[in-house]
């Protein structure tokens, strides 16, 4: 079972929808204890960097989350699930992440200095890191189109949790991963064909992991 962790924000049935349509049992919950004994977790999110992570704080997720990650079962952040994995964002002046990958999430350039606007909305083009094999990629083609919806990117400090990047007035991190933790910056639950498959490789992870 993949439990999908519920903060108080986020797009909480529109994931668990995506894991239906991929043939995965998900279920949404804030219970520490369905956490611990689930197959994989998922900390999905939309909103504010801060708002995001004092929900955790609020409703006592923060440890089971980081220890969720560190299990060794399958973890997937979605969206701000990926960047409140980092260490800080500068969204809304400094706030503090989970710390479980190093690095901090940045605001995009404005306008005026790419000539595009913020948020990045919309479709684009993921390009994968040579060399760096992943596995939420299994099903997906060389250079899926995705769905974004954001306003700031993650800036790991360890190029090599870069699993596959997208160009939006610079190049950003938009999969990172480290050992059981994968993170997304798109939401492949609105990502038609290509994100269904991402999500059916991730559940794939969960049933090889029971």
């Amino acid at each position: 079972m993949i439990a999908i962790t519920d903060y108080g924000m986020g797009n909480l049935r529109s994931a668990q929808k995506g894991f239906e349509q991929a043939g995965h049992r998900a279920v949404v919950t804030d219970d520490p204890a369905v956490i611990h004994d689930a197959d994989a977790v998922v900390l999905p999110g939309v909103g504010a960097f801060k708002d995001c992570y004092e929900g955790l704080c609020s409703r006592g997720l923060v440890d089971p989350v980081k220890e969720a990650a560190a299990s060794g079962k399958p973890f997937l952040g979605i969206c701000i699930g990926l960047q409140l994995l980092f260490e800080e964002s500068e969204e809304g002046g400094v706030s503090p992440g989970l710390g479980i990958l190093p690095g901090r999430v940045v605001r995009f350039p404005e306008a005026k200095q790419t000539g595009l606007k913020v948020p990045h909305m919309g479709w684009n083009q993921l390009k994968r890191v040579p060399d760096r094999a992943c596995k939420l990629l299994t099903e997906a083609e060389e250079s899926p189109y995705v769905y974004f919806v954001h306003s700031y990117y993650a800036q790991p400090a360890d190029e090599s949790l870069v699993l596959a990047t997208c160009e939006y007035g610079v190049e950003f991190a938009a999969l990172v991963g480290r050992g059981n933790v994968y993170a997304v910056q798109f939401h492949p639950e609105k990502s038609q064909t290509q994100g269904i498959g991402i999500l059916r490789s991730f559940g794939n992870l969960a049933k090889a992991a029971e």
